[in-house]
């Protein structure tokens, strides 16, 4: 009777936990869409309350807040961003997509703080899915059941898993969450998925976002939830769109000339810099463009041509140390010589833009106070294929020096590229280094198709004789001929 009353009991206990375990799951995913404490929020409250540009170096130091971008310029994809992350924009999925530095996560950061970050949260993501799992088990405070006792009242162990099946359960737990908040909320929640071009392009990784997307299509058919990802290449979103239905894209570029010279102008003053004049503002602009981490970092800085042409520097010897041409080598340098083909095409639409400008303020056409800014050149994403003769080189140059939009367009990746890349070019010798780089290509590669012909049994003093007859296909022809004369009279 004992025993029969301990094993009730054991059964009754862990069926009573085994209940309460689920609920207590859910009710702590629901406290990780509360307003108040987000974990990548408060790392970016402590950074920015805690750091400041000093009026002596360039180094950072602390008691004083440091100003955020959106501060100094309010961007025009700020109140879309803010409806979104607000949950107001029910039944899509949103893709930011911009190159690095263009102010994507501030804007998504600032839209977070401004509501406390009620009914959202961010998570990171990472090329190891291991380690993305372990983070978006982290923001929707998830154990992923490894803080269960469930083993005291079962005998068998738990299931081996891997990191896809664990998110799968993750979302799958989200999503009980979200269907029963929803009604009282009165809008999604908003889960922010933060540089999935961090993701691998290998199947592993597309398989992750495929799942993520079909996440993503259900709640927004349901408008329980809205997913938002953000990258800063363009290959996630070739691989989403073939199954994109409810998907919107947001294209995040550089500033325009003139926004980006209000912006640093505002910038320096906040710093506690000199002021700058105009004329020094536009040099600064002309070099850097409208990046607005590159502005930023030249506005806290003591002396900004000076800072301007640092940064000129480090993106040149970037670009050279992954693209560098090198004369006489016998490595593949098809992907450098290739890329060098299409930023010349880009230095020649340049040079042709301002020569156009030009033209039309010596002719009056245009007055010089009205000179606008002038676009990055674009070049249409098959042509680029075109001009690099090859069509597997554009996902490795949209990681390192160009950027793709939505309407397949290819642009440098910045200004500072671009006027790295005109660096490069227009010094002597380029040219001439170029072609002699793109020969030898092409004589490694005629060696490649060479092949070798092996005579055997031939002794010493024999000859061997080999010639080209290229009136063979006549001679074929004739010996056919005789030889089907040969045939008719033998059956006479």
């Amino acid at each position: 009777m004992t025993t029969c009353i301990g094993l009730g009991t054991v059964f009754v206990g862990g069926t009573f936990y085994l209940k309460w375990y689920k609920v207590n799951v859910l009710d702590k995913i629901e406290l990780a869409f509360e307003a108040g404490y987000d974990p990548a929020l408060e790392l970016v409250r402590f950074s920015t309350s805690t750091m400041v540009a000093s009026e002596d170096s360039d180094e950072f130091e602390e008691d004083e807040p440091l100003s955020t971008w959106t501060e100094h310029l309010r961007r025009k994809e700020q109140d879309v961003i803010d409806r979104i992350i607000e949950g107001e924009e029910p039944g899509y999925y949103f893709m930011f997509l911009g190159p690095k530095g263009c102010g994507k996560g501030t804007m998504i950061f600032n839209s977070m703080a401004a509501i406390q970050a009620d009914g959202v949260t961010l998570c990171e993501a990472h090329p190891d899915l291991e380690v993305f799992r372990l983070r978006l088990g982290k923001v929707l405070n998830f154990e992923f059941n490894e803080d269960t006792q469930a083993g005291l009242f079962q005998r068998r162990d738990p299931p081996e898993r891997g990191p896809a099946l664990d998110i799968e359960i993750a979302l799958g737990k989200l999503e009980k969450v979200a269907l029963r908040c929803a009604k009282r909320r009165g809008k999604p929640f908003v889960l922010v998925i933060n540089n999935i071009h961090h993701f691998r392009n290998n199947e592993e990784g597309r398989d992750l976002i495929l799942q993520l997307q079909q996440k993503a299509e259900a709640w927004a058919a349901g408008g329980i939830l809205t997913l938002v990802f953000s990258s800063d290449d363009f290959w996630p979103f070739h691989v989403m769109r073939k199954s994109a239905s409810r998907m919107h894209v947001i294209s995040v570029a550089d500033l325009e000339q003139s926004e980006a010279m209000r912006a640093l102008t505002r910038m320096r003053r906040d710093a506690s810099r000199n002021s700058a004049s105009p004329e020094e503002i536009r040099s600064i602009v002309d070099v850097v463009g409208g990046r607005l981490s590159y502005l930023n970092r030249a506005a806290r800085s003591k002396d900004m041509e000076a800072m301007a042409k640092h940064m000129l520097d480090v993106e040149k010897g970037w670009i050279l140390s992954r693209i560098g041409l090198i004369p006489d080598c016998d490595d593949d340098q098809k992907w450098s010589s290739c890329s060098w083909l299409l930023l010349k095409e880009f230095v020649k639409m340049r040079r042709a833009q301002e020569k156009e400008r030009d033209e039309a303020i010596a002719s009056g056409e245009l007055k010089p106070e009205d000179v606008g800014d002038l676009p990055l050149p674009a070049i249409s994403w098959y042509k680029c294929r075109q001009i690099m003769t090859r069509a597997d080189f554009m996902e490795d140059l949209d990681r390192a020096n160009i950027s793709i939009d939505i309407n397949h367009n290819v642009r440098p990746d910045s200004m500072l590229t671009l006027q790295a890349a005109i660096e490069v070019i227009e010094e002597a010798g380029f040219e001439e280094l170029l072609n002699d780089v793109r020969n030898r290509i092409h004589e490694i590669e005629s060696l490649r198709r060479t092949r070798e012909l092996t005579f055997k049994d031939v002794d010493k003093g024999d000859m061997i004789r080999l010639s080209v007859d290229k009136g063979g296909a006549d001679l074929i022809a004739t010996i056919r001929g005789r030889n089907d004369d040969d045939d008719d009279d033998d059956d006479d």
